[in-house]
């Protein structure tokens, strides 16, 4: 479940929606997860779309001074490297934090 929800992210970058899909799957999951390399991936997860989520809203809120699309640009790039990051450590089978 893990894997799919960054796929989720991923996806939201150009369906929104996929990634409010994702942080509840991560939500749902995490609670009742027992292996802990998959648990720390959810953990991950969540933060990176709440974290993510700020960011967006500030940015949107600054663009009007023209300084929200660097924060947006920057977004983009720290939540692509986060699940970059994510999946490879996922498929080698090492806890993230």
């Amino acid at each position: 479940m893990a894997m799919i929800v960054y796929i989720l992210y991923l996806v939201g970058f150009l369906i929104g929606l996929s990634a409010l899909v994702g942080v509840i799957l991560a939500h749902v999951n995490a609670s009742n997860e027992q292996n802990p390399i998959i648990k720390s991936h959810f953990s991950y997860q969540i933060r990176t779309f709440w974290w993510g989520l700020l960011w967006v809203f500030i940015g949107l809120l600054t663009s009007i001074i023209l300084v929200g699309y660097l924060v947006l640009l920057g977004w983009f790039i720290w939540t692509l490297v986060r699940c970059i990051k994510g999946l490879s450590a996922l498929n080698r089978q090492e806890a993230i934090n």
